[in-house]
């Protein structure tokens, strides 16, 4: 089975963590989108159809047969019997939205299916990005039980707490800790290869740590909390998704917030969750360019890849911050900053590119990853079209 993950309308008001990658690979619970569905049907065949900006990073795989799945729909046991069962020539709807079809290439772009089929949907949509800290929780338990179904978890060093289920603790080869609490009362959690949790570290599930992170010392994580890849956590964080390779190293407050890659957040970094009179929290959305409502009374700060905040930066509540922006200046930041921004404020000027990219391999080179050309012409095409 070739499966095509494409990028649906969602892709836009999920803006600006989808400026550098397709919905696909974003990160929710403990796996990406794709990583999600490459196990479900244990597969590698697994591309993109995204934005043409990306499509040279994010290659597609094209065959006579394809079936095209819109990742933003969270996956459930019907949804996946159901996919396993689409015939040629097919295509699911739900609400008039186009969820998958199995087809060709050419018959998915024009549109052209021998049969449209009205399915229901009992799972979560994803279409902003405070979806995806919303669902978080459900998305790790989800994950955990797909990932160590039939598996044997590791141990951990007799110095180690574990307040709850120790059946919903789950330790990969190489992961580490001492002296530290870990509760699954309300989630499972979920320790990645090679991470580490430090002494006095306080962990309550649900929550996934990513392959060669780690939670700094005297850390406080909050469930629905998932640290990507090749991260470090410090200080309290509370319902919050760091995609991977960025730091948010030590004390200060970070909850209900989606931080991208390769990001870092300075000592005394905060983040507003709440408004002072309890309101619901608005976002700026890049397609209708304007703040939008959330529907929620909890949102902190969704922060696109390659930016850094200063140490003490206090974010307000709802902060919505774009691509390779530097915050440093004083006072509160505004509620949206451009991508580029050098300084964060709204009449700062822009970050140059060449000085872009140097800082973004500086940084790469840390985790003895490489900024790619392919990298350089997405950042450039953001630099050139998202100001």
């Amino acid at each position: 089975m070739n499966i095509i993950l494409f990028d649906g309308k969602e892709y836009s008001d999920l803006l600006p963590l989808t400026f550098t990658r397709p919905v696909a690979e974003l990160r929710m619970g403990i796996l990406t989108f794709a990583e999600r569905w490459k196990l479900i049907f244990q597969t590698e065949k697994i591309s993109y159809l995204t934005q043409r900006y990306l499509s040279e990073k994010y290659t597609l795989q094209n065959e006579e047969e394809n079936v095209f799945i819109n990742p933003a729909y969270f996956p459930n046991q019907d949804f996946i019997y159901q996919l396993k069962n689409l015939k040629f020539g097919e295509a699911f709807y739900y609400q008039e939205e186009l969820v998958a079809a199995k087809t060709t290439l050419e018959n998915f772009q024009l549109n052209n299916f021998v049969k449209k089929i009205d399915i229901t949907f009992e799972s979560f949509h994803i279409q902003y990005p405070w979806d995806l800290f919303t669902y978080n929780s459900d998305a790790i338990t989800y994950d955990f039980q797909l990932i160590t179904q039939g598996r044997k978890s590791c141990t951990l060093s007799n110095t180690v707490k574990i307040i709850g289920d120790p059946s919903q603790l789950f330790v990969e080869e190489g992961a580490v800790a001492e002296c530290a609490i870990l509760n699954t009362k309300e989630g499972p959690i979920y320790l990645g290869k090679n991470s580490e949790i430090m002494e006095g570290a306080m962990i309550r599930g649900s929550f996934a740590l990513g392959t060669g992170s780690k939670i700094n010392m005297g850390a406080k994580v909050y469930g629905g909390t998932t640290v990507g890849p090749y991260s470090k956590v410090g200080g309290e964080v509370n319902n919050i998704i760091i995609l991977g390779y960025s730091n948010k190293g030590h004390d200060g407050f970070v909850g209900n917030s989606v931080i991208g890659e390769w990001c870092n957040l300075g000592a005394d970094t905060n983040s507003s969750n709440l408004k002072n009179n309890y309101a619901e929290v608005k976002l700026w959305n890049y397609k209708k360019q304007k703040f939008i409502k959330s529907g929620l009374q909890f949102a902190g700060m969704i922060m696109g890849d390659h930016s850094k905040s200063a140490i003490n930066t206090q974010f307000n509540t709802g902060t919505v911050v774009g691509v390779s922006a530097n915050i440093f200046t004083s006072g509160f930041p505004p509620n949206i900053i451009k991508s580029f921004s050098w300084g964060g404020k709204s009449e700062s000027p822009n970050f140059k590119l060449e000085q872009a990219y140097e800082v973004a391999e500086r940084t790469m080179k840390r985790r003895g990853i490489e900024l790619s050309e392919q990298d350089k012409k997405i950042i450039e095409y953001i630099y050139n079209n998202y100001q």
